[in-house]
C-alpha cells in the first residue's frame, strides 16, 4: 500500500506538469493582453484562477492519500474482509475515460479557435460524466441488493466512503462545467473567459480520472 501511495503522488505530479506544461506554453493570456486586453480580460484573473485550481488540487490530493494511508492501516487487522466490487465499475471506468478524453478534445478545439466544437464536446463531456456518477450509485444499490452494506465490514465502509467522496468531487466539477456550457450554448461570456474555464475543467477532469484509476486499482486489489 505504501508503494501504491507513493505511485498516487508520482501520478499526480506528473500530470500536473504535463497540464501546466501545456498551459504556459500555449501562454493564452499573454497573447491575449497583448492582442486584446479589454475583450479576454486581465492578466492577473487568469493566473488567480489556476493558482486556485492547483490549491485545490493540493487539497484534494492531501485528502485523498491521508484516507488512502488509513486505509492502509486499517485493512492490516484481522476483521477486514475484502469485498467483491460490482463489475459496473468496468463500465463506468471507460466513462470516464472517453468524458476525459472528449474534453481534452474540446480543450484543443477552444485553443485552435474552433468554436463549433466547442458546444457538441462540452454536452458529450457531461453526458458521460453524469453517467458515471449514476453508474457509481447504480453500483451502491447493486451491493446493497446482494447484501453488502456499509455496516457489513471495514472493507465494505472503505468503499462506500472512497468512491462516495471522488463522486462528490466529480460533481463539484460538474458545477463548473454547466457554467461554461451555458455560456456557449446561449453564446454569451467573452471567448478568452469561456477558453480558460475549459483549460481549467480539462485539468481538473484529467486529474480526478487519474485518481480514480488508483483507487480503482486499490480497491480491485484488495
Amino acid at each position: 500500500m505504501t508503494i501504491a501511495l507513493g505511485f498516487l503522488a508520482i501520478i499526480l505530479a506528473t500530470l500536473l506538469g504535463w497540464l501546466l506544461k501545456q498551459t504556459f506554453n500555449s501562454a493564452p493570456w499573454e497573447m491575449e493582453v497583448v492582442s486584446d486586453t479589454a475583450h479576454y480580460g486581465p492578466l492577473g484573473d487568469d493566473k488567480s484562477k489556476l493558482i486556485a485550481l492547483l490549491g485545490l488540487l493540493a487539497v484534494v490530493s492531501s485528502f485523498f492519500a491521508l484516507i488512502l494511508s488509513a486505509y492502509a492501516l486499517r485493512m492490516e487487522l484481522g476483521d477486514w474482509v475484502p469485498m467483491t466490487e460490482p463489475q459496473l465499475l468496468w463500465m463506468n471506468t471507460v466513462m470516464l475515460v472517453i468524458a476525459s478524453g472528449v474534453l481534452q478534445w474540446t480543450r484543443n478545439a477552444a485553443i485552435a479557435g474552433q468554436q463549433a466544437r466547442l458546444q457538441p464536446g462540452l454536452i458529450i463531456t457531461g453526458i458521460l460524466t453524469l453517467g458515471f456518477v449514476l453508474g457509481q450509485f447504480v453500483a451502491w444499490q447493486q451491493l446493497q441488493n446482494s447484501g453488502q452494506f456499509i455496516t457489513n465490514n471495514p472493507s465494505n465502509a472503505f468503499f462506500y466512503f472512497l468512491t462516495g467522496a471522488h463522486a462528490v468531487h466529480i460533481v463539484g466539477g460538474l458545477i463548473v462545467w454547466a457554467r461554461a456550457t451555458m455560456k456557449v450554448v446561449l453564446g454569451k461570456g467573452e471567448v478568452g473567459q469561456i477558453r480558460r474555464s475549459i483549460e481549467l475543467c480539462t485539468i481538473y477532469w484529467h486529474f480526478l480520472l487519474l485518481v480514480w484509476l488508483v483507487l480503482f486499482g486499490l480497491l480491485l486489489q484488495t
